[in-house]
């Protein structure tokens, strides 16, 4: 799971859909599209932007909604939060420098 996330967070483009989702979750395809384009200048196609929201579907950092004909992607922050935690919870070791 965790080797997923990272390949996930990878891309600048993937990255930038989570900024997004965190800005405003529940947003549809068409929206995503609608604010990468105007906000950010990337002129993705929407298969393309699907693709890329599949990947953070796999890894687990979008979870995708139905209504209607209509899906919603949300922001997912468990996986982010794991990974912190495992490095930086209340074991983790502490830099001395």
């Amino acid at each position: 799971m965790t080797d997923d996330v990272f390949k996930a967070l990878a891309d600048p483009t993937r990255r930038r859909i989570l900024d997004e989702l965190a800005d405003r979750g529940g947003q549809s395809l068409f929206e995503i599209c609608a604010r990468l384009a105007t906000k950010h200048g990337l002129g993705l196609s929407r298969q393309a932007i699907s693709q890329h929201l599949a990947v953070l579907e796999a890894a687990d950092l979008v979870r995708v909604r139905r209504q209607g004909r209509y899906k919603f992607h949300d922001l997912n922050t468990e996986p982010l939060e794991s990974i912190v935690s495992r490095w930086l919870g209340p074991d983790a070791p502490r830099s001395t420098s």
